[in-house]
C-alpha cells in the first residue's frame, strides 16, 4: 500500500526544512523567500520501527525493509491560488493524487524570515482550506446537470453534486463533515464517499496540522501546545503535531545516540517525525503487519480492520487468489521464544483463516498454493 502525503502551507512556514529533514539530507531548497521550490519533491520516508531490529537478530537476517510514507513537498500556495496566483493550480494538481494533506502552520515569531499572506495560525489554515475549497468548487461546476428524463443513477449523482457544493459555499472541508455525518441518515452516503474519490477532492482528504514553534515554545510542553492549537485551530488534537521544524533538521544529521540526548534535554520522548508519521496511521486508519525470515525482515503498511487475504494482496496481489491459510504468532511471543521454532513448540504459533483481521501485532507466514 503507497501511503503519499503532501506538505502543504503558505511560503515560508517551514515546509522544505521538515521536508529535508524527513529525508535525512538536503533535497529540497529551503531558502528564505517565496517559490524557492519550483517543482514538487517526493521523498520516501521509512517508518520508524524499533521492533524491526529485534526480529532480525532473533532470524538471523541483515536486511530491514520497514514500511514507508511517500511526501511530496508542494509549493507555497497563496491566497488566490485556485485562480492561478502564485504557482496557481499546477500546485493543486499535485495534491489530487495524495491519500492526505499535511498543512504546515507557522507559529513561531521570527522578524528575518519573510512572512507571506496572515499573521496568525488559525488565519493560514482557513487560506490555505479556502483555495482548497475553491478549487473543489471549480471541480464541481464542470459537472453537468441531467436533462430531460435523466435515469435515477444520473440524478442521484447531480443531487450528491448539488450536496457537496451547498458544503463548499458553507466553508465545509468535506472529510471533516463526512466524519461527523450519521450513515444511516445518509441513505446516499456511499455515493458521497465514491464521488469525492472520483473527482478527486480536495477537501476529502484526511488532514494532519504541524505546527512549527520555536525551540523555547518547544521547550514549554508539547502536550499543552498541543491542546491549545488543537482547540485554536478547531481540529482533532489526534491529528495536531508540535515540532521544531529546525531542531527536526539538526536531529536528522546526529546519530541515534546524539539524536537521542538531544530530544532528553529538549525534555522529549519522540522526535517531531515519529509523532508525524504515527499521526498519520492514525488519522488515515492504518496499521503494520510484520513479515521474518532469514532472507528479510519487513513491515508492510495496510487498512486497520483488513483481513488476512487482504494483507497477503499488499504482498502479491496473486496471493489473494491463491490463499491457503496464514501462519501468525504475536510479536512479543516470537521474540521470547527465539522465533518461528519457539513459538510452534510451545504451541504459541495460529493458524487462521482469509477471513482473520490483522492485528498490529502480528508477524505472519502466508501459506499461498501453486
Amino acid at each position: 500500500m503507497s501511503l503519499s502525503i503532501a506538505i502543504v502551507g503558505l511560503p515560508n512556514v517551514g515546509k522544505s526544512t521538515l521536508f529535508n529533514a524527513l529525508l535525512k539530507r538536503q533535497q529540497a531548497l529551503a531558502a528564505n523567500y517565496p517559490f524557492a521550490t519550483i517543482e514538487p519533491n517526493v521523498g520516501i520516508v521509512p517508518v520508524p520501527d524499533s521492533r524491526l531490529a529485534k526480529l532480525a537478530e532473533v532470524v538471523k537476517t541483515s536486511v530491514i525493509k520497514p514500511a514507508t510514507v511517500e511526501f511530496l513537498d508542494i509549493a507555497g500556495l497563496v491566497k488566490g491560488a485556485s485562480e492561478g496566483e502564485g504557482l496557481g493550480n499546477k500546485f493543486l494538481a499535485n495534491i489530487r493524487e495524495t491519500a492526505a494533506i499535511c498543512h504546515v502552520i507557522r507559529a513561531f515569531d521570527d522578524s528575518e524570515i519573510i512572512r507571506e499572506g496572515s499573521v496568525s495560525p488559525a488565519d493560514d489554515l482557513e487560506i490555505i482550506r479556502t483555495e482548497l475549497q475553491l478549487a473543489d468548487l471549480a471541480t464541481l461546476e464542470k459537472q453537468s446537470e441531467p436533462k430531460g428524463r435523466a435515469d435515477k443513477s444520473a440524478q442521484e449523482r447531480w443531487e450528491v453534486v448539488s450536496q457537496l457544493k451547498t458544503w463548499l459555499e458553507a466553508g465545509e472541508m468535506i472529510n471533516a463533515k463526512l466524519q461527523s455525518l450519521n450513515v444511516k441518515e445518509m441513505p446516499n452516503f456511499k455515493l458521497l464517499k465514491g464521488l469525492t474519490s472520483e473527482l478527486c477532492l480536495l477537501t476529502a482528504k484526511p488532514e494532519l496540522f504541524v505546527l512549527n514553534v520555536s525551540e523555547a515554545d518547544l521547550q514549554a510542553g508539547v502536550e499543552s501546545l498541543t491542546a491549545k492549537f488543537a482547540q485554536e485551530l478547531g481540529v482533532p488534537k489526534a491529528s495536531v503535531i508540535v515540532m521544531g521544524n529546525k531542531i527536526e533538521s539538526e536531529l536528522s544529521s546526529l546519530d541515534e545516540a546524539d539524536a537521542a540526548a538531544y530530544l532528553k534535554d529538549l525534555g522529549l520522548e519522540n522526535s517531531g517525525l515519529e509523532r508525524l508519521i504515527q499521526s498519520a496511521y492514525v488519522t488515515l486508519g492504518l496499521q503494520s503487519f510484520l513479515t521474518a525470515g532469514e532472507l528479510e525482515v519487513r513491515a508492510w503498511t495496510i487498512k486497520s480492520g483488513d483481513t488476512a487475504v487482504q494483507a497477503a494482496g499488499v504482498i502479491h496481489t496473486d496471493f489473494m487468489k491463491k490463499f491457503i491459510k496464514a501462519k501468525i504468532a504475536n510479536y512479543d511471543d516470537f521474540i521470547n521464544l527465539g522465533g518461528w521454532k519457539g513459538v510452534s513448540e510451545a504451541g504459541k504459533l495460529r493458524q487462521e483463516g482469509r477471513d482473520y483481521l490483522m492485528r498490529p501485532d502480528d508477524i505472519v507466514e502466508f501459506m499461498i498454493g501453486g
